[in-house]
């Protein structure tokens, strides 16, 4: 057996051996016979093992190199926890560096989002403050080299460096040293070559904050990382003296879950219970506001749809159940499994489900995964039992009835909008990022630009050199939409990529919709408190 073979084969173990931990301290728990299960493992470990070695003797072709990394780390492993559950993972050492990066929300480079697209890649934007934004690099540039190796040339990679990864791989390094890139941009003839120092770079989880309204905020947050708690109380404690926020949680995926908690202890009173887990093989834990809010108050609109999921469905179902926040939109997701990270060999990690999540209420949000692929589980999220009478029941503070095994169903429904046909064609070829360089190649533009009919002519012009069809009906009939794209992409380059979400945010029909349900919002936490008062009332003249 080859050393490469030797060390995937050792992660198997590995694998089996926090498994069987995990195990035996559910066996001393429940007190089954923890010999007969120790000896389950080794029977299972030689049966793989007894495998793997016959493949590796036998298949027709040889098993090494990055055949054998394969094997191990997207057939084995994988298939082994798809039988458990949807959730629990397998990390394989470029996978396992990124989610570690991610949960940080911190890394050193240059501070740029790149994109492979037709054998080039293309800065998406740089982050703002960084040494990429501060040096004038703009979305749509064309990476052409890095420390004088070539990336791509007329859309063909001859050597060097061949893909994003690889790339942003070498954009990274050490905070203080140099690297030079050369970039391609619409409007020069030459490229642009470019020194830039690797700085430390954060990744904020709250990537838009403002007013978006007299006295209303608006906060749009990514997912739940290292920093999350911190940066929503920063945001909230920004607006001052707060009539209304509006908190967008759509295409939320999760995170960490002490920092939902943490999320909720920012707007929650002192005491309030936040989420509760309950799991096997570790003793339950309930999460509660240890802070609150100090009596800070003020209405909450929260906004979800069904890839709002996890920690994100922690913060919503902890709002709804203690009527603090009105949920409009879809249903979420339906991921009410916690998974535990275990750090394996070679720097490759395990995510195994360890718990299960219930609301405050009660409520488990976790949708039913049995029979069901891998595929179809995905892609229904946010997809709620149809019939409402097989669902749990549970109430909020105030009386009101919310359900569980499902995700979280909002108050007050709003559909996302759903794409036509030409919509998807003008996305799938990027057409408003790789127009916005092109309009700007010989221009400039305030902050007042609006998409007229000067801009659009130019827009046509471009579809039409593109061949990316079009027909003037096709444009009318989500001129709205086509006009934001335009103006996004645009203000992404010339200002920064948070005038570009903001411009989208100040337009987004969800969002306008979402502010007209604050009063809503209101009512209910004022009905809310009234109930909590009399009920309080009661216990202390039935003492």
């Amino acid at each position: 057996m080859t050393p490469r073979a030797r060390r995937a084969l050792f992660t198997v173990v590995l694998f089996f051996v926090v498994c069987a931990f995990a195990g035996s301290v559910l066996q001393r728990k429940v007190g089954a016979q923890s010999a007969a299960g120790e000896g389950q493992v080794r029977d299972n470990l030689k049966a793989f093992y007894d495998v793997y070695a016959q493949v590796e003797q036998n298949y027709a072709e040889p098993i090494e190199g990055d055949k054998a990394d394969a094997a191990i780390y997207d057939g084995a492993i994988p298939g082994m926890l798809r039988v458990l559950d949807p959730h629990s993972n397998f990390y394989d050492p470029k996978a396992y560096a990124k989610m570690r990066e991610e949960q940080h929300g911190r890394y050193y480079g240059v501070g740029m989002t790149i994109q492979q697209q037709n054998g080039k890649v293309y800065v998406v934007y740089p982050f703002e403050g960084t040494p990429s934004f501060r040096a004038g690099i703009h979305p749509g540039d064309v990476i052409y080299a890095v420390d004088g190796k070539i990336v791509s040339v007329d859309g063909k990679i001859p050597d060097g460096l061949t893909s994003s990864d690889m790339v942003a791989k070498a954009l990274k390094g050490p905070k203080g040293t140099h690297v030079q890139a050369t970039f391609l941009r619409e409007g020069h003839a030459n490229p642009l070559v470019f020194d830039l120092i690797r700085d430390s770079i954060p990744h904020p989880s709250v990537d838009l904050a403002y007013e978006i309204r007299p006295g209303v905020g608006y906060i749009h947050l990514t997912q739940f990382q290292e920093t999350t708690a911190a940066e929503v109380g920063e945001a909230i404690e920004g607006f001052g003296d707060l009539k209304g926020l509006i908190f967008d949680l759509r295409g939320n995926p999760g995170g960490l879950l002490d920092q939902a908690v943490e999320v909720c202890d920012h707007l929650l009173s002192k005491g309030q219970g936040i989420v509760s887990q309950r799991g096997r093989a570790f003793p339950d834990r309930n999460y509660a506001a240890t802070h609150g809010n100090g009596g800070k108050s003020f209405p909450i609109v929260v906004l979800v749809n069904r890839g709002t999921a996890s920690a994100a469905e922690i913060v919503s179902g902890a709002l709804q159940d203690h009527d603090r926040a009105l949920i409009v939109g879809e249903t979420t997701f339906g991921k009410g499994l916690v998974q535990t990270v275990y750090n394996l060999s070679e720097n490759t990690g395990l995510a195994l489900t360890t718990y299960h999540y219930f609301t405050p209420s009660g409520r488990l949000i976790q949708r039913n995964y049995s029979g069901i692929s891998l595929f179809d589980y995905y892609s229904h999220g946010g997809t709620a039992p149809a019939d409402t009478a097989s669902r749990e029941v549970k109430l909020t503070d105030a009386g009101r009835t919310v359900y569980g095994g499902g995700g979280i169903t909002p108050d007050e429904k709003i559909e996302s909008p759903k794409s036509n046909h030409f919509q998807e064609t003008l996305l799938y070829k990027d057409a408003f990022f790789h127009f916005a360089p092109v309009y700007l190649a010989n221009r400039t533009v305030d902050r007042n630009f609006q998409v007229d009919a000067a801009v659009l002519a130019e827009f046509k012009k471009y579809l039409t050199s593109q061949n990316i069809p079009w027909t003037d009906a096709d444009l009318n009939e989500v001129m709205d939409w086509v006009k934001i794209s335009i103006k996004d992409k645009i203000f992404t380059i010339q200002f920064g990529q948070l005038q570009g979400l903001r411009a989208r945010a100040d337009w987004d029909p969800e969002i306008q919709k979402a502010l007209t349900f604050l009063p809503e919002a209101q009512a209910l936490e004022d009905h809310a408190h009234k109930v909590l008062t009399e009920k309080a009332m009661a216990r202390s003249e039935t003492r």
